[in-house]
Order: C-alpha cells, then structure tokens, then sequence
C-alpha cells in the first residue's frame, strides 16, 4: 500500500514490535525521523540495527519506556546512548545475525528500508546495503519502506519486489555520504607495510578507513588482485580502472566484486549503480569462512584498538566503553587462515591520544573485548613494522610486538612483560 509520509508508513507498528533496520549507508533515515514521532504513541518498541546513519534523535531520553535501540554494532550515532545506558549492544558475529532471522531465534514483527524504485519486472533493489536486511525481509511479519530514487540499484541478493511491502511511500533524497579520510605520516606508513605483504593474485577484504586507502594507494603495480570482502569503499576505485583489480584469478565468483555493503562518495554509488560485476550478498554467505577460504590467496585486512604482547586483539571497545562491535573481523581472519596461501593482517597506529598511550600494551585495559584471539592472529603491523605471531611462542610474540610498538614504550613494555608474563625478551 502506497502512503504519502514516513508517519503513514509506519502507523502499522504495535506495542512491542521488534524491528530490523537496514544500516550503513542505506539506513532509511527518513522512516528513522518518522519513527521517532510514531514511537511516542506506542510502548516498547524494540530497534534492532547494525551502524545507522542520521539516526542520533532515537538516543533521546524522552522515548524510553517507548523505543530503545538494541545495537549489533556500535556507530558514532549510538555510541553514547549504549555506554550511557540507554541503548544495548549485542556481541555477535556479522554472519550470525541472519541465522538469528531465519530460525526464528531472534523473532522480527517488522523491517524498515530503503530501496531503489521498481523496475519493469516490479523489483526494487536493497542497493548498498543488503548485509543482514535480506534474511530480515524473509522473517518479519510486515516491512516498511523507503523508495528513493537516488538509491543504485545493484546485483546479487539485493532484488526485492514490491509486492513484499505492506506499506511504502516515495521521497527523493541524499544517499549518506563518507569522504575519504585525510592520511598522514602514521597511515602512510602502515600502508606501505601492509602493502608489502600483498602478492599478485591475492584475493583482498578490508574495511574502511585511512590504512586500508593507504594501502590500497601502495598497490597500482600489483596484478590480477580480486575482491572478497564484507565492505568496499572509494579506495578499490582506481584500481579498478586500472585493471589491477580484475578478479581474474578467484575461484569463487571469478570476475566480480563480492561484498555485502559498500559505503563512501557519490562516485563509489555511481559505480556500483547496475554494475553487474560487482555482487552485494548476504552477509551470512559473504562472511562464511567455508566461503571465503574458496578463494586463493585471501588477504584479510583488519584494525584494532589494542593489541597485547600474547597477540590477543580488541577491536570492539576501549576498556569497558563499547566503540564498535565484533562485525566480520574473526571471519575473514579465520577464513584467510584456511584459505590456500591465505593471510590475515590486523594494522594500526602503535599509539593514540596524541602519542601519550600506547595500542600496544602487556594486558589489555580492563574489560576490554577479545575480538581476534591470540590462535587466529598472524600479521600485525604499525608504522614501526610487521610481526608475524603465527606459531610463535609467547616470548617471541612479545618480542615481535615490542619491535614495532613506539619505540618511547618499549623499554617499559620490556619490563611488564616480566613483571606481567614472566617472559624476558
């Protein structure tokens, strides 16, 4: 049933109604603005979501008791309401969250969307963001959507049709856009790093960000690289055009992009607009590790918060604060591991806050969370260079780690893993 307003939309919603979101950049934040004024007159609304764009106004104090926010990860939009109390996080694999949907563990009364307007068949497309939304459109008892048409219709398991919608209305507006982060000396560096360890042919995932554009930048003389990876963004752009990026030589998919969202300029969404070599899956397929170790060579580029000298890797919080989530880091880190010639490489800065702390520390921060355990870790790399952990003792580790921390902490870092471990490197 076509409506005129988000508030239409979504007058179908009931006391305590669990809805799914569609997230990144595809998030339909205009039914978001509506649902804030609807929730008023409803009671206990549950959201759930992964990282929502312009969603900041549900964080608001006066919608509790009538809508809260249960977050699978943790964005700049719902990062103080879940360490303030007011919204949950839920710690889970990326991949797991559709098998929640279909068995019915996690029940759905409604999905929220935004799509791409019909075309002649009656299809509209999920766009840039199919990653959990496919398996929730199969689940949820009614779906709400936002038909805009500046969203790129893409290929894959992005097709839904019309017809699914209980309710929908049309509204021309802005994709969420994310720029390019600037580099500097830091970035620079540990993409040339990371980069050093890319063969041709390697089958690449990462995410987004400074590290994994610089490195990107480092790779226009590579060959035949291919993608696999649960997120791209502009960085993949050039070498795309250049045709250092061909997958030519995967195994899977042979001859496509293969993601579940894409997030970035307005040139990344033109590209991706009925582009058939790029695919946008099901994260509960992109993500599977019997997937991804399909592929050859599969390069898994990662980042982290902390990392300790047994190589244990936190990725989701800093201390007991939440700052992000699990996401699919231990999947393709794990699927990298199994995949033929695969490796995986967790990369970032040895400190934060203005150099005064440093990433690499004896023990992780209290409460801090284990996103990549110190079984799976295999590169890890600062601007101060690469340490490979894989089959190395925990004296060794330590020693690798402290070569590439800031060199103002080693000597400390030295002693705590003494005083902490017992190990003398």
């Amino acid at each position: 049933m076509k409506v005129n307003s988000a508030e239409q939309a979504l007058e179908i919603l009931q006391d305590n109604d669990v809805i799914w979101c569609q997230s990144m950049a595809a998030t339909p934040y205009k039914l978001l603005e509506g649902l804030k004024n609807v929730a008023v007159s409803r009671q206990n609304l549950t959201l759930l979501q992964l990282h929502t764009e312009y969603s900041e106004s549900l964080s608001d104090p006066a919608l509790k008791g009538h809508l809260r926010q249960r977050a699978f990860f943790v964005g700049a939009s719902t990062r103080k309401a879940v360490n303030d109390g007011l919204a949950d996080y839920v710690p889970i694999f990326l991949s797991e969250i559709p098998k929640l949907f279909r068995s019915g563990e996690q029940p759905l009364n409604a999905a929220i969307i935004q799509v791409s307007p019909p075309d002649k068949h009656g299809n509209c497309s999920l766009g840039i963001s199919v990653e959990a939304t496919r398996a929730a459109l199969q689940a949820a008892e009614k779906v709400i959507a936002w038909v805009n048409p500046k969203m790129p219709r893409t290929h894959g398991d992005a097709l839904v049709p019309l017809s699914r919608f209980d309710r929908y209305f049309v509204e021309e507006a802005e994709l969420p856009l994310h720029q390019q982060p600037p580099q500097n000396e830091t970035t620079k560096k540990i993409g040339e790093q990371v980069a050093s360890l890319i063969d041709d042919g390697d089958c690449l995932q990462m995410g987004i960000g400074a590290i994994p554009d610089a490195t990107l930048g480092c790779l226009g003389n590579h060959k035949d690289l291919g993608i696999h990876t649960e997120m791209f963004s502009d960085g993949v752009l050039p070498l795309v055009e250049s045709g250092v990026i061909n997958n030519s030589r995967k195994r899977k998919h042979r001859g496509r992009i293969v993601t579940t969202f894409a997030m970035g300029s307005q040139r990344l969404y033109d590209f991706v607009d009925d582009n058939q070599e790029v695919f946008f899956l099901d994260v509960e397929y992109t993500n599977d590790t019997s997937v991804i170790r399909q592929n050859k060579q599969v390069m898994s580029i990662n980042s982290a918060l902390q990392v300790d000298l047994s190589g244990q890797v936190c990725a989701d919080s800093i201390g007991t604060k939440i700052y992000s989530g699990v996401g699919g880091q231990m999947d393709f880190v794990r699927g990298a591991s199994l995949s033929e010639g695969g490796r995986s490489v967790i990369a970032l800065p040895s400190t934060a806050c203005g150099g005064t702390v440093s990433r690499i520390s004896s023990l992780l921060a209290p409460g801090a969370g284990v996103v990549t355990t110190r079984a799976h870790v295999h590169y890890i790399v600062t601007e101060h260079g690469i340490a490979n952990l894989r089959a190395r003792s925990m004296t060794e580790r330590a020693r690798a780690l402290i070569d590439i921390a800031a060199p103002q902490f080693r000597e400390q870092l030295a002693r705590e893993a003494y005083n902490d471990w017992g190990l003398t490197v």
